[in-house]
């Protein structure tokens, strides 16, 4: 075992998370761990975690008091159980391209809240972006796709219980390791991969997203979703998972409805306006919900706009607050510039409000105020939107074809990771 591995053991045994790493007491229980012998993960299928109705919490979990929190501090569900402890396993045997310790993670000072971290390695370690040329681009199987992982990659298969109100046609949905990892836990969610499918938002796997979210009993388990020309680097549909122990204000950021019955709401006060989609729990209205998100999301890769989706637990759409209480899911979708071809990003901004820095120099730079990075970073649009909501626009998004809400609603203004770049470029002559 190498050095490397060596240091990482001893980091999770002075923070006690070892202890996940045990096997099932239940000689019955499904185990996600691979078997001690790699010779035989190569053809072990990957085991299925089945959930139902009684699996998706709603009420109850909350933000405790005192945060930042880690998965130490806070009850574990039976996903967070099965994923943690085969993610760990997966990092003790290498299967990462680095390891993951402690990063260094700062909330900025300021009205917004940004969330920064350092993560020095996935800069210089990770696998370069696939050559992207348009949104509608076609799934390449010469291109590294979910099909040429290894086998021990994978962590287990999501399977839904057939007692789930109006669940939609059952797929594959494999979750695996994202093997440079971005936080801790940090997985793929990757629908059939056999079927080869280019990244474009699907029903069935915003589903998934969504039901991984209220499996979780960590309040800052997250699932994203990048199109292509919105910092997608694969090519191969597939969403992220992971946890953050820091609130971020996109869950009780206040809204405004731009529909008489509430399906659809916008976000001014971040820095980037974004549409708002809510749901308090599954039932019913599930798989409407999904279809609302997924004919908006249609309609912006139909017309070559990239975009990004952000699914957590979040407080109802109206005048709320960052400390509001989490009481559904929040979707949250934003617009923004594309930005094609194959680009080295060294810092990531999300319009979620949470920054990944891969550098020390930049990290540093995030300490100057968020006002300053709002001035001359933030996808703000120049005037309020030309145009209110009418009772036509909102029969046609009844209908599933929010033209009238999302043509008018999207940003004049908006700012691509090229234009972050020369922001942070005049900040630096400023201060020198």
């Amino acid at each position: 075992m190498s050095s490397t591995v060596h240091s990482y053991l001893r980091f999770l045994q002075h923070h006690g998370k070892v202890r996940y790493m045990a096997l099932p007491r239940d000689p019955n229980e499904t185990s996600y761990l691979l078997p001690p012998d790699s010779k035989d993960w190569e053809g072990q299928s990957a085991p299925d975690f089945v959930y139902g109705q009684k699996d998706l919490v709603v009420e109850g979990v909350q933000w405790p008091r005192k945060a930042p929190c880690d998965l130490d501090t806070l009850p574990l569900s039976r996903f967070d159980s099965a994923l943690c402890s085969a993610w760990r396993q997966r990092m003790e045997l290498g299967l990462f391209r680095y390891c993951l310790g402690e990063l260094q993670t700062q909330t900025l000072p300021g009205a917004v809240g940004f969330v920064a971290q350092l993560n020095v390695e996935r800069g210089v370690q990770r696998r370069q972006p696939q050559h992207i040329k348009s949104m509608s681009q076609a799934f390449d199987p010469e291109q590294f796709n979910f099909n040429k992982i290894r086998p021990g990659e994978v962590l287990f298969r999501l399977h839904r219980e057939p007692d789930l109100p109006n669940a939609l046609q059952q797929e594959d949905i494999l979750v695996v390791i994202n093997v440079s990892p971005l936080e801790w836990g940090h997985v793929l969610l990757v629908p059939e991969p056999a079927r080869g499918l280019p990244q474009r938002l699907l029903p069935s796997a915003l589903q998934a997203g969504v039901e991984a979210v209220l499996l979780s009993l960590h309040p800052g388990f997250r699932v994203g979703f990048n199109s292509l020309g919105g910092l997608a680097s694969v090519n191969h549909l597939h969403l992220h998972g992971y946890y953050l122990g820091h609130r971020l204000p996109v869950e009780g950021a206040p809204s405004e409805p731009l529909d008489p019955r509430g399906h659809l709401h916008l976000i001014r006060a971040l820095p980037a306006p974004g549409f708002l989609f809510y749901i308090s729990g599954p039932g019913p209205d599930l798989e409407a919900f999904i279809s609302r998100v997924c004919w908006a999301t249609d309609y912006l890769t139909d017309h070559e706009i990239a975009h990004n989706l952000f699914v957590t637990r979040g407080a109802p759409p109206g005048n709320t607050l960052p400390s509001s209480v989490l009481t559904g899911v929040r979707v949250i979708l934003w617009a923004r510039k594309s930005s094609f071809g194959m680009k080295e990003e060294s810092r990531r901004m999300e319009p979620s409000t949470c920054k990944t820095s891969e550098s020390e120099e930049e990290y540093v730079e995030e300490e100057e105020s968020e006002e300053e990075c709002t001035k001359e970073e933030a996808t703000v649009p120049s005037s309020p939107p030309q145009q209110a909501f009418s009772k036509a626009g909102y029969a046609a998004f009844e209908n599933k074809s929010p033209l009238s809400i999302i043509a008018t609603k999207i940003p004049k203004k908006i700012t691509a990771p090229d234009d972050l770049e020369v922001g942070r470029r005049k900040r630096r002559r400023k201060r020198r």
